[in-house]
């Protein structure tokens, strides 16, 4: 299968890749039900002073 889809002319590899991409960028209601928890978490640890933050000067120096 790989020989075959190597052996397509490239806008056609192109348009395979695309396809293959949407087949695996589907939503998964149980990952994004778990980022908004996290989320919710880090923005009322944020609101009580129990989260350390960092300005983004400061990120970007330490890279």
């Amino acid at each position: 299968m790989i020989e075959q889809a190597l052996s397509l002319k490239a806008s056609d590899r192109y348009l395979l890749l695309e396809l293959l991409h949407t087949s695996l960028d589907k939503p998964d209601p149980e990952i994004d039900r778990v980022w908004q928890e996290e989320a919710l978490r880090r923005v009322k640890a944020y609101d009580e002073g129990r989260l350390e933050i960092v300005s983004m000067e400061e990120v970007f120096r330490d890279l």
